[in-house]
C-alpha cells in the first residue's frame, strides 16, 4: 500500500471506514487495513510487551537494548512499545514480524538475548530461546516448525474477546484500533440507533455487571434512561483495589481505545453528555496511555461536540483517585469525584436516580464496559452464545500465587476451576499440593478441592455459598497458612477502612486483635491472657456475623470473610493454633519452635552464622543447640542448613 499523510489516512479512515455503513463490501479496504493494522508490512517490525507488568521483568532494559541494537546497524525496524498479552510469567516478551512471515513470539528476553535473538531472526533463523509461538493468518507464510500462539497451554483453555487487541497493537494508536474493527460501533450507533434502542440491545444480550453485583447492565441503563433530568453522568469505575487483581489495569494499558469507545456509547445510552473514568492514582502507565488515547480519538473527532454531524456531544474527563480501597464503593467514588472526602453513603437513592451531583449517574466497572463495543458490533446473539444459562459471555481473571503459569486470563462462563488451575495454570509451582483458590480477594471466599469442578457461573456460585468476587484467582498450596492468611486480609481492611461506620472501623480492629493472639505464644508472667485469648476466640465469629450484616459499605461486609472461610473450610488449622499452639504450615513466625537434630548435625556452623540473636550454641565439627529462650522463631537457621538437622515443631 502507498504511505498516505497523517491528514490522508485520517480522512480515509473517517470517511470510508468509519462513516461508511457499506465498508464491508468494499473487497480492497480490507487490504488496506491490514497494512494500517499492522498485519501486512513491508519492513520488520517489533512489538515489546510494555505493560506494568512487562516493565517490573525487565522489558525497558530491553527495549533499550534493541533501539540501540538498531541504531547500530542503521536498519529499517519499526520498534513498537506494546501491551501485555496476558502470561505475564513469561515477561518481557518480544515479537517479531518481518515482512510476508508470521509473527512470532519470544518469552523472558531479557537486555543479554537481544543481540543473539535479532542476529538469528533476522536471518530467518529461529534462535535458541523461549519460543512462545505464532501468529499464523491467511495472509503471512508460517515459520516451520513453531507451533501456533494459541496452542500454548495458556492460551488453548481461554476464549479470548475482551483481551483480543491486548498485546498485539500499539495500545495508543487510533489508526490501528480503527483498522481492527474499533470505534465502528460506535459511529453505526450514533448513526442508526436511539438511546433506547441501545439500553435494548444490551438488556437483550443479558450481560451482567462484571464488578461483583451481576445486576442486568441494560436495564440499569435503561431506568436511568427514562429518568428525567437537565444532566445525567457516566462514569467509569477503574479503582481495582483488591490484592491480587489487576486484569482491569491490563487491558486499559493494552487497549484503552476500547474503553473510551465503550465509555461513550454507554454515555449516549443513557443521554449523558459528560462522562468520567474514575482511575487510581498510581496507575501511572494506564493514566498516560489512557489520556493519550482520548487525545488521539479527539484529534479524529470522536469525542466533542456534535460528533461527526450527529448532534451527539459527549467527552471524557480522566479523574485520579486516592490511594484507598474503599474508593471503588460507587458512593464514595462520587463524593470524590466532586471533591469531597471518598466515604460511602447509604443507599437508596442510587446513584442511577441520585448520583453526582445529585444528578442520575451509572457507575459500571472497566470489564463490564469492555463487552459494550463488541455486543453493538456483533450482536446480542453473538454474545449470548457465550457463556451458560444464567451467566452469558466471558469473565476476565488475573491468575496468580503458587502456579506454573500465571497472568490474565478471560474464560467462557461456565469454565470449572479445576481446568483453570491445571490447564491453564498448569497446576501448582511447586512441589506442595494443592490446598485452595481464593475468588475475589475483597469476598475472601475460598474454593477449596470438594468444589473444583464447580462452574463459574451467578447461580452455581451462589448455591455453594460463594460469589464471582473482583477477578483475582489466587491459587495456594499447603505452605500456605489459612490462619495467616485471613490475619494478613483482616489487617489489610483494618488499614482501608474509612472509618465511617463503627461495625467496620471497630470491627477490624478487634478481629485483627484476636487474630494475631491466636498466632502467639502468650508471654510470660501475664496469667490473663489466655483468658482473654479464649474470650476472643468465643467471640470470632459472632462479631464476624455482626459486621457483615450492620457495615455501610461492601468493604465492611466482606472484611470478616476470611476468616468465616477459613473457620468453615479450614477448621482443623484454627483448632491447631488455638489449642495445641501449633502453625500446621510452619508459617506463623511465633508459633514456631526450632531444634537441631543432633545425629544429623555435622557442626558446619552454618545456622550459628546466620543466627541474629545468638540463640545456637556449639563449637565447630560437634553438634550444635537452640537455646529456645533466646530464639526469635526467624527461620534463618532452618534456611542456611544443608543436612536437614534443624527441626520444626
Amino acid at each position: 500500500m502507498k504511505a498516505k499523510s497523517p491528514d490522508a489516512l485520517k480522512q480515509f479512515l473517517i470517511n470510508q471506514v468509519l462513516l461508511d455503513p457499506n465498508r464491508l463490501e468494499n473487497e480492497r479496504l480490507e487490504k488496506e487495513l491490514s497494512y494500517i493494522s499492522r498485519e501486512r508490512v513491508n519492513n520488520p517490525i517489533i512489538y515489546v510487551g510494555m505493560g506494568t507488568c512487562g516493565l517490573i521483568a525487565g522489558a525497558g532494559k530491553t527495549f533499550k537494548a534493541i533501539q540501540e541494537y538498531i541504531d547500530d546497524h542503521g536498519i529499517d525496524i519499526e520498534l513498537i512499545k506494546g501491551g501485555c498479552i496476558g502470561l505475564c510469567s513469561a515477561e518481557p516478551i518480544v515479537d517479531i514480524q518481518l515482512p510476508g512471515k508470521s509473527r512470532i513470539s519470544f518469552g523472558n528476553v531479557k537486555q543479554d538475548k537481544v543481540q543473539y535473538l535479532l542476529d538469528e531472526i533476522l536471518n530467518h533463523n529461529i534462535p535458541d530461546l523461549q519460543t512462545i509461538g505464532q501468529y499464523k493468518n491467511d495472509i503471512s507464510q508460517p515459520w516451520e516448525g513453531i507451533n501456533p500462539i494459541f496452542d500454548h497451554s495458556f492460551f488453548s483453555g481461554q476464549q479470548r474477546v475482551l483481551l483480543d487487541n491486548c498485546g498485539l497493537i500499539d495500545p495508543v494508536s487510533v489508526e490501528q484500533y480503527i483498522a481492527r474493527g474499533g470505534y465502528w460501533a460506535f459511529a453505526d450507533t450514533i448513526s442508526s440507533l436511539t438511546p433506547k434502542g441501545v439500553c435494548q440491545l444490551i438488556e437483550e444480550s443479558e450481560l451482567s455487571g462484571r464488578g461483583g453485583g451481576g445486576y442486568s447492565t441494560g436495564k440499569k441503563w435503561a431506568n436511568t434512561l427514562k429518568t428525567f433530568s437537565d444532566q445525567k453522568f457516566l462514569v467509569c469505575n477503574a479503582v481495582e483495589s483488591d490484592p491480587g487483581s489487576y486484569m482491569n489495569r491490563v487491558i486499559i494499558e493494552s487497549n484503552p481505545h476500547r474503553l473510551i469507545e465503550a465509555v461513550i456509547i454507554a454515555a449516549y445510552a443513557i443521554g449523558a453528555t459528560k462522562s468520567f473514568i474514575f482511575i487510581r492514582q498510581e496507575f501511572k502507565l494506564a493514566i498516560e496511555r489512557l489520556e493519550k488515547a482520548i487525545e488521539n480519538a479527539r484529534g479524529y473527532g470522536l469525542l466533542g461536540h456534535h460528533i461527526f454531524d450527529s448532534g451527539v456531544n459527549i467527552d471524557i474527563i480522566v479523574k485520579r483517585g486516592a490511594r484507598a480501597f474503599v474508593c471503588g464503593e460507587e458512593t464514595a467514588l462520587n463524593n470524590s469525584i466532586e471533591g469531597k472526602r471518598a466515604m460511602p453513603e447509604s443507599k437508596p437513592p442510587y446513584p442511577s436516580e441520585k448520583g453526582l451531583w445529585n444528578k442520575p449517574t451509572i457507575v459500571n466497572n472497566v470489564e463490564t464496559l469492555f463487552n459494550i463495543p463488541l455486543i453493538l458490533k456483533n450482536g446480542p446473539d453473538w454474545f449470548k452464545k457465550t457463556g451458560t444459562d444464567n451467566s452469558k459471555g466471558t469473565k476476565l481473571f488475573t491468575l496468580s500465587g503458587k502456579v506454573k503459569n500465571y497472568g490474565t486470563i478471560e474464560v467462557p462462563m461456565g469454565t470449572t476451576f479445576r481446568d483453570i488451575v491445571w490447564k491453564i495454570g498448569g497446576g501448582t509451582s511447586g512441589k506442595q499440593k494443592f490446598k485452595a483458590v481464593i475468588l475475589g480477594i475483597n469476598s475472601g471466599n475460598y474454593i477449596t478441592k470438594k468444589n473444583l469442578d464447580n462452574r463459574i457461573d451467578y447461580e452455581e456460585l451462589k448455591s455453594i455459598g460463594t460469589s464471582l468476587g473482583s477477578g483475582g484467582f489466587v491459587v495456594i498450596d499447603e505452605s500456605t497458612c489459612m490462619v495467616d492468611l485471613a490475619k494478613y486480609f483482616t489487617n489489610f481492611f483494618k488499614n482501608e477502612s474509612c472509618g465511617k461506620c463503627i461495625p467496620c472501623r471497630e470491627g477490624t480492629a478487634r478481629l485483627l486483635e484476636i487474630m494475631e493472639v491466636v498466632t502467639q505464644r502468650p508471654g510470660k508472667n501475664n496469667h490473663f491472657q489466655s483468658l482473654e485469648r479464649f474470650k476472643g476466640v468465643m467471640q470470632l465469629r459472632s462479631l464476624a456475623n455482626v459486621m457483615r450484616d450492620t457495615s455501610l459499605c461492601a468493604l465492611g461486609k466482606s472484611a470478616p470473610n476470611a476468616i468465616l472461610n477459613t473457620l468453615n473450610n479450614f477448621k482443623e488449622e484454627f483448632d491447631a493454633h488455638i489449642f495445641e499452639r501449633k502453625c500446621p504450615a510452619n508459617v506463623c513466625r511465633d508459633l514456631r519452635v526450632f531444634s537441631i537434630d543432633v545425629d544429623l548435625c555435622t557442626g558446619c556452623t552454618a545456622c550459628y552464622k546466620k543466627c541474629p540473636v545468638d540463640a545456637i550454641i556449639g563449637s565447630a565439627r560437634h553438634p550444635h543447640f537452640i537455646v529456645e529462650e533466646k530464639c526469635i522463631g526467624c527461620g534463618l537457621c532452618y534456611d542456611a542448613c544443608k543436612f536437614n538437622a534443624v527441626l520444626i515443631q
